[in-house]
């Protein structure tokens, strides 16, 4: 599992929602031994499952604990999905304090224990960060949570003082940088990114550096055609409506505020302005479609600019591809 300089491997699916990458993860892991480690920033969160595509959490088998650098303590269930044990579900109360920092800590955390096992690690997601934490071995500044200038960004997109697009010119303004890794479309990656530069008085882009890679990686990259992904995402959606969505909001801002960040996702935000008679269901609906392959297009975007990823378009491709890399170290 590892090359003469003795790094072991890693094998990352990545791609746009909806693409498919939790069966090709589940197919790929039982074929080579691995275990999964999801790398989406939403179904980090207790309680948001359909709304996030959340896989069906079978069987709690065991729980990790960890404490991250900054003293802040998380239990990593791990489940059982189709006899493959899977990691980086349900780590976080939506109201909790989740950052790429602690991710990267708490994924680490997951291979090390899969390796341990003597399993291959499949770090399976759409989240890009996430995902680039890992594989690049970034060094993620540890700037503390500035609550009061994060709440009043937050009450200036709210209040329509300014669009996110133009919370993201003051960033690129401060850091030019920071549009090589946060995303435009993001208001908490741009919130956080501005608050770091206010707390540390030094730019994102100084702060978040690659470090020297801790894994041998194979990226495989899920590529389907536009008119195929958009009808997968409408299908996709409609299940959602379909499976209760509607009523796992309802529940959720019962318990939590509904200007959480991490109510702020696709989704959420459309249903919670249905709840709040904003909006028809019908219409909420189709926002949430509309807003998810806008978002897909995004995440492709984002994803093309790494030519280090390997696309494939079916799973005999992905299993070639595994098995060659496999084979090298």
């Amino acid at each position: 599992m590892s090359n003469t300089r003795n790094k072991p491997i890693l094998i990352t699916i990545l791609g746009p929602t909806a693409s498919g990458k939790t069966e090709l993860g589940i197919s790929l892991a039982k074929e080579f031994g691995g275990e999964i480690v999801s790398a989406d920033s939403r179904q980090i969160y207790k309680g948001m499952d359909i709304g996030t595509a959340k896989p069906t959490l079978h069987k709690n088998v065991k729980t990790l604990k960890h404490t991250t650098k900054d003293k802040a303590e998380f239990n990593i269930p791990v489940f059982d999905i189709e006899s493959i044990s899977h990691y980086m579900f349900d780590v976080a109360r939506p109201d909790e304090e989740f950052t790429v920092s602690h991710f990267k800590q708490l994924a680490e955390v997951c291979i090390d224990r899969i390796y341990a096992n003597n399993h291959i690690p499949f770090l399976v997601g759409g989240t890009g960060f996430y995902i680039s934490a890992i594989v690049d071995n970034l060094s993620i500044p540890e700037a503390k949570p500035d609550l009061q200038f994060r709440q009043n960004q937050e009450l200036r997109i709210k209040n329509n003082e300014v669009t996110i697009r133009q919370l993201y010119q003051e960033l690129l303004d401060k850091d030019p940088d920071a549009s090589k890794f946060v995303e435009s479309h993001n208001p908490r990656r741009i919130i956080r990114a501005l608050e770091v530069i206010r707390t540390t008085g030094k730019k994102l882009s100084e702060l978040r550096v690659k470090g020297e890679p801790k894994y041998n990686v194979l990226r495989i990259g899920l590529k389907v055609e536009k008119e195929e992904l958009e009808n997968r995402i409408n299908a996709r959606v409609d299940n959602m409506v379909e499976a209760g969505l509607v009523n796992e909001v309802r529940e959720l801002i019962e318990k939590y505020p509904p200007n959480l960040p991490a109510m702020s996702g696709i989704g959420y935000r459309e249903i919670i302005d249905y709840l709040n008679e904003k909006t028809s269901l019908e219409e909420a609906v189709s926002l949430i479609k509309l807003h998810t392959r806008q978002f897909a297009r995004r995440q492709m975007k984002w994803f093309k600019r790494d030519r280090t990823i390997w696309w494939i378009e079916n799973s005999s491709h992905a299993t070639r591809l595994t098995r060659e890399f496999m084979k090298r170290f």
